[in-house]
């Protein structure tokens, strides 16, 4: 096996076990609360909080692993990440209540973070401009494979045993990551670059910090989707006159779209040599889809899976959008933006979950989701629109 190849397989792997890590707790949430004593309207809203509470912990991690990433070499972050998230998963499964629960899942956040944005800077930086598109590509779709995984093990296993097949396989993965090797890239200007990891650098200059900003907003919608409709489907199918409804069914399909959509996305934009026109053909999409699961009601069972894969088709573009974050700036800081930009996106459930939480309880769910949602979707494509093209750009540089 070629070293690019093992690469791939390593950061791919690594991307399958966050993943599943990332959306277990959406799958098992109300079997977990429930055998903890928790019932009613305190499934929704302990729900809610402990979902934060691991969101929290990835923007956390975001920026001490992206820092880290530029300041020590990428390697170091699949491996330490790694460790974290592990020995969480484990715990995880002897929770007895809420701060417990809360607390590991924000240590499970933290370690999460990592592995994402290590392993699409170390690919990119490692494989030719014209064919890294590729490479992050098989990560994304393979990362997708993960929680389709864990949407299987937490209905046919049960929340505690999915929680320890989670850190079971990501110790599994630590001997395969002795084969990772650095960047050169990081290691051409390990010992000269200035500004290694420096958050505060991006903020110093106008230009770069709208571009920052704009990385970010891209994916917002992507996790808007996730992160509310996907969630919590069974309230908004139940208030939009669709029944029989199993929230593993919902997150496998989910996410069978999108290692369709990140194949699809990342293949075209191969063959257009352009990731922004096909980010925006896909957002167009995501954006008509929501459109429909929000105002046509009274969905058949099958409509309502066929309509969340779908969903997670548009939301494809996940694939370009880390593969763009990585191209946008230079290898002083490229693991910093990688690290931090997908967990900040991730993070924007926070505070859009917080107010659609204090939302929905006068006006309802869909209107709350509405109200969230058209910021979210304006910001994104407001930011398709200052960005610039990055496909076949040499990385090799520093900001």
């Amino acid at each position: 096996m070629s070293k690019n190849n093992l690469l791939i397989l390593i950061a791919a792997l690594g991307y399958f076990v966050d993943a599943y890590d990332v959306m277990l707790f959406s799958i098992i949430r109300e079997s977990s609360l429930k055998d903890l004593g928790f019932s009613g309207d305190a499934l929704t809203n302990v729900g809610i909080d402990l979902q934060n509470w691991q969101l929290g912990g990835m923007m956390l991690g975001g920026l001490l692993w992206g820092v880290l990433g530029d300041k020590k070499g990428r390697v170091s972050v699949l491996f330490g990440s790694i460790i974290l998230y592990s020995i969480a998963n484990i715990a995880n499964a002897f929770v007895t209540g809420y701060w417990d629960y809360a607390i590991l899942r924000f240590v499970a956040g933290i370690g999460l973070a990592g592995e994402l944005g290590a392993g699409i800077t170390l690919v990119a930086e490692s494989m030719s401009k014209e064919k890294r598109g590729y490479g992050t590509m098989i990560i994304v779709s393979v990362g997708a494979l993960g929680v389709i995984t864990a949407s299987q093990v937490g209905t046919l296993l049960g929340w505690k045993t999915a929680y320890l097949v989670g850190g079971g396989m990501g110790l599994a993965l630590l001997a395969l990551r002795a084969g990772a090797f650095e960047s050169k890239m990081f290691e051409s200007i390990a010992q000269t670059a200035s500004n290694k990891g420096n958050f505060r650098y991006i903020f110093q200059n106008k230009e770069r910090a709208i571009r920052y900003l704009a990385c970010i907003a891209v994916g917002i919608p992507v996790w808007f989707m996730i992160g509310i409709l996907m969630t919590f489907a069974l309230q908004f199918a139940k208030i939009l006159g669709t029944e029989g409804l199993v929230i593993g069914q919902v997150v496998t399909w989910t996410y069978v779209g999108l290692v369709v959509g990140d194949l699809g996305s990342g293949t075209l934009s191969q063959l257009v040599k352009s990731r922004k026109k096909i980010m925006q053909l896909f957002l167009i999409f995501l954006t008509i889809l929501v459109g429909i699961y929000l105002f046509i009601s009274n969905k058949s069972a099958t409509s309502f899976y066929a309509l969340m894969f779908a969903l997670g088709v548009a939301a494809g573009y996940w694939a370009l959008f880390v593969t763009n974050s990585a191209e946008q700036f230079g290898t002083n800081l490229r693991s910093t933006v990688s690290g931090t930009v997908p967990n900040f996106v991730r993070g924007m459930v926070v505070p859009v979950s917080l107010g659609f939480k204090a939302l929905f309880p006068s006006i309802g769910m869909v209107n709350a989701a509405v109200i969230m949602g058209i910021p979210c979707f304006l910001v994104a494509f407001w930011a398709l629109s200052v960005l610039k093209e990055p496909y076949g750009k040499d990385l090799d540089y520093v900001e």
